[in-house]
């Protein structure tokens, strides 16, 4: 039974991460190490973590560098042959790790393993919606555009991929390093990508929602501005070793990324932000409309309503438009679920 090395970020999460940790613990699949990377937290989520007693759980301290300084310090202390991803926010079901390493245990040629995810809001209660990505013949063009593995708590990696796509941070350091240090947003994109281009790993999904991802308007993600300026660091870097992608792909990721902001910005019930940000990525890449008409077409229709609707109208017309689209995401994940 191989070795899994779980590495979660720790900072800012004292209201989540007993949770977390608990989710890793209860996994079906029990031969794993537990890394705990404590990213100068400056609340109790240390002290909370410190209360469990699992011989397989390691606290690892270091100053504040962000997450993926923080994934890089898990990487570098991991002995397992595969390393799994988890926030500090978000929970694992049981069978996560056991599906994985089947998976990458039958699939020499795959490199990362990914899963559908679920959505939960700040209590844990299920919101009944789901990440529905593409699972497999994934291109580097999807990555780039699309990033079919959704978040960072839904991989599961071999070891060997990093150590083909390692990297020293800057000449003054012989530390090796995996994720880019300088991104605080899109660098897990920016090293799926990497790992597309530069080596010959395959990135594969499973069907089931395995890994159940909580919303938070307040986190990083809603930094939008930010993410714009981050998505242009990660183009320009791409361009310097695959420009040929760049080119034809740069103003379709940038359209898509557009048209996710407008949906974000939907959830922070700003209208007029929303129907910005669909314009733009319609002036960015008009054959949006062509590759996603639905999405594209219920980003517009969402964003349009949530600017001219009175908002209780609005909210109705929401709430029947999300429970539809669970339901159907819902049936297509149990039609695809292995018989």
């Amino acid at each position: 039974m191989q070795k899994v090395s779980v590495v979660i970020p720790v900072y800012g999460v004292e209201k989540y991460i007993a949770a977390t940790v608990q989710s890793v613990l209860e996994q079906t699949y029990k031969n794993f190490e537990l890394l705990l990377i404590d990213d100068g937290s400056p609340d109790r989520s240390v002290e909370i973590c410190q209360q469990f007693t699992d011989p397989r759980i390691k606290i690892i301290r270091q100053q504040n560098r962000g997450v993926s300084a923080a994934r890089n310090t898990g990487i570098r202390h991991a002995q397992g042959k595969y390393v799994a991803f988890l926030d500090g926010d978000d929970l694992w079901l049981p069978e996560k790790l056991e599906k994985h390493v089947a998976h990458l245990e039958n699939s020499p040629n795959v490199g990362i393993s990914f899963s559908r995810s679920a959505f939960i809001d700040e209590t844990d209660k299920p919101l009944n919606l789901y990440q529905m990505p593409k699972l497999k013949e994934i291109t580097p063009a999807q990555i780039f555009c699309r990033n079919p593995i959704g978040n960072g708590s839904v991989p599961v990696i071999r070891q060997e991929v990093f150590e083909a796509i390692k990297f020293q941070n800057n000449a003054s350091s012989a530390e090796q390093c995996y994720f880019d240090e300088q991104l605080r947003h899109f660098e897990d994109v920016e090293c799926w990508l990497r790992i597309a281009l530069k080596t010959n790993w395959q990135v594969e999904g499973i069907p089931e929602a395995l890994t159940l991802y909580r919303v938070n308007l307040q986190g990083a993600s809603t930094n939008v501005n930010k993410q714009l300026e981050d998505l242009e660091k990660v183009i320009e870097k791409t361009r310097s070793y695959a420009p040929e992608l760049v080119n034809q792909c740069a103003n379709r990721a940038r359209a898509y990324e557009l048209r996710f902001l407008a949906r974000r910005v939907v959830s922070l019930r700003d209208g007029a932000s929303a129907v910005k940000f669909a314009h733009r990525a319609l002036a960015t890449y008009w054959r949006i409309v062509l590759e996603e008409p639905r999405r594209t077409f219920l980003t517009l229709a969402a964003a349009y309503s949530l600017w001219l609707l009175p908002q209780s109208l609005y909210r109705q017309l929401e709430d029947i438009a999300l429970k539809i689209t669970g339901a159907a995401q819902k049936r297509r994940i149990l039609q695809e679920q292995p018989r």
